[in-house]
This record gives structure tokens, sequence and C-alpha cells, in this order.
């Protein structure tokens, strides 16, 4: 196939998905088959382009605020969204879902989650949650994967550098060409560093501080966590120190430790919601066991599954998240066709 034809193709399949949209197609099948359903969708980081953070953010968890907000009234348009209390009700039998319910998520706990995301869900009166580090609130610098990333895009570290260091302290399995500079190899990199052990990876990362730093705020406060409950945003936890929960030294800290720490933050706001999600999507049977044990109402996956809703929801659920290029075309321009696709067929799954 040329790359001329290659091309027509993909005009085509690209005008069949729009009519598909505009007859309303899509929706009546949605409509159909996603009736009794809870979709959960999940978010990071929500900035406006002309922040001067944006320049170096992860492009692959952060969303602009126009296509949050894009996103927001494709969501009221196609489903009945929820809080997370109704989602909480609906596992323990207390009350049923909507048909085609949606639940808004956030991850980590970022300050521009106030800035940034709470107005444009104010302005969609769209409820949502967010999962909070518990350590993190308060904390100027996000986590080290976030961190080396932003420095990487700055050009205050290379991933030659990344490697050396790794491959001079013994640091993890990896075969990452020391020369390539890339963000996929930036990545292979960051994994490697996941698999030391906390204290090695600070001791290996240490002489770096001052690079890694980019002296701005990105983490959520306390005077910012009051804002989000109060304009409607529940509160659960992503664990204490955002490590991921099957490699944590110590998970009762990471459960009941998180729960406890985050209540100390709000101390005279509403407490935080008995749900969380998995740091990094990361969980086993020992994991989920425990944090049932831990007495959390809900857990939250990166499985990217609908979750049966009949009678109720399952206490394990799927998420599903999308990146800016999976629903705008070649020209940046949101496209609701690319996500009713994208999230409509996801296949029915009850993980618990």
């Amino acid at each position: 196939m040329t790359t001329e034809t290659r091309g027509d193709s993909l005009m085509l399949a690209d005008l069949a998905r729009t009519l598909l949209h505009a007859s309303g197609a899509l929706g009546l099948y949605h409509r159909w088959r996603n009736a009794r359903t809870l979709t959960v969708v999940g978010f990071h980081r929500v900035l406006d382009p002309a922040d001067p953070r944006w320049a170096s953010c992860d492009p692959d968890y952060t969303l602009p605020t126009t296509l949050l907000a894009q996103s927001l009234a494709f969501f009221r348009r196609h489903y009945n969204v929820v809080s997370l209390a109704q989602v909480v009700d609906a596992s323990r039998g207390v009350a049923a879902l909507p048909p085609r319910a949606l639940l808004v998520t956030f991850d980590d706990g970022w300050a521009d989650n106030a800035e940034f995301a709470l107005p444009a869900l104010r302005e969609a009166g769209v409820p949502a949650a967010m999962f909070v580090v518990a350590d993190a609130v308060g904390r100027h610098q996000p986590f080290f994967q976030e961190q080396l990333v932003s420095a990487w895009r700055r050009g205050t570290v290379t991933v030659a550098e990344l490697v050396r260091m790794l491959d001079a302290h013994g640091g993890g399995e990896g075969n990452t060409p020391a020369r390539e500079e890339s963000l996929p190899a930036l990545r292979a990199v960051i994994a490697r560093m996941e698999d030391l052990e906390p204290a090695a990876r600070a001791c290996l990362l240490a002489p770096l501080a001052g690079r890694l730093d980019d002296g701005r705020r990105h983490m959520v406060d306390v005077e910012e966590l009051e804002r989000l409950q109060q304009g409607g945003v529940a509160l659960g936890l992503h664990g204490k120190t955002h490590i991921a929960l099957t490699r944590a030294p110590d998970l009762e800290a990471e459960l009941s430790g998180a729960s406890d720490a985050l209540a100390g933050h709000l101390a005279a706001a509403r407490p935080p919601a008995p749900a969380m999600s998995f740091p990094h999507g990361a969980h086993d049977e020992a994991v989920v066991a425990r944090v049932r044990e831990a007495g959390y109402a809900l857990a939250f996956t990166s499985v990217p599954v609908l979750n049966p809703a009949c009678p109720t929801v399952g206490w394990l659920l799927g998420r599903t998240g999308f990146e800016g290029g999976t629903v705008v075309d070649a020209r940046g321009r949101f496209r609701p066709e690319r996500l009713a696709l994208y999230l409509f067929r996801r296949p029915h799954q009850r993980l618990a």
C-alpha cells in the first residue's frame, strides 16, 4: 500500500467515524449496549498551555484545559455523571446508579486540579473524585518520575547521563541505548529506577537535586484540598508515598497510614472517602485482600473496562484514561466521535 493510498484509507475511516457520530448511531449503540454499566474515567494533570508548567509537564498524563472542558461536555451529553458517594452507595446496595453512569476521577493530587480542573467541573456542573498521595500534600516538587520527565524536557538531564549513572551503581536491569534521547527511552530508564529500593534511588538521584527542581509548585496544598471538597470533588487515597503497592515495604503505612495522614491534613474539613486508586495501577490478589481488610469501600484499578452496575457495582472497579492524542485530530481539534468509539466499545467486566 502506497503512502497516498494509506492516507486515503485513513481519511475514509475518519469520515465514517464522523458520519456514525453525526447520525446518532454511535449514541444509540451506547445507550443500548452500556445502559447498565459504570464508566470510570481517570485523569491526572490539567494545565492551560499558557501556564509555565505546560512546557515541561509529562505530555502523556496532562490534558489542556480546553480538552477537559470538551470532554466534560461529551460526558454530560452521553452519560449520567455521578459522584463518588453515589458509587459507594451503589456498591453497598443502598441505591442503584442511573443508566449509563460515569464517574470522573483524578489521580495523585496536583495543584493544577484546583487551579484549572475545578473551574471546568463547576462550569459543567460535574462532580468528581481526586485520589491523593498523602505525603505529597503541601509539597512543591512532584514524584521522581515526573521530575525526570520535566528535567529532560527542560534539557537539564539527558537519558545518556541517567543510563551511565544507573549502570555505574548497578541499578536495575535494562538495555536502554545510552545515546537514544527520546521519551520512550527515558521511560525505560524510569522503569529501571522504579525497581530500585527507595533509599537506593534517593541516593542515586541526590546529585541531580538542583537540576530536577524547577522552582515551581506542583502538588496540592491543604487550602486547595478544602476548596476542591467545597466545589464537589470528593477526596480519596492514592497511597501514602506513591509507591506501587506490590512493591511497598510497609503496606500498612500505604493503606491505613495514608488514610490517617490525609484525615490529619483535612482537620476540620470532611474526612476522605473510603476509596482508593492503586498507585501506578499496580495490584495483585494479596494487595487487593489487604486493601479490603483496611476498610476501603472501593478500590479503583487502571484496567480499562466498563463496570457492570446491575444489580450493584463491584468493590474492585476498572477505569479508563486517555491521552490528548486519543481524541484530537492532526490539527489538535477535539473529535467527539473518536472519544465515543474509544469509550463506548470497552469490554464489560466485573473485576470483583
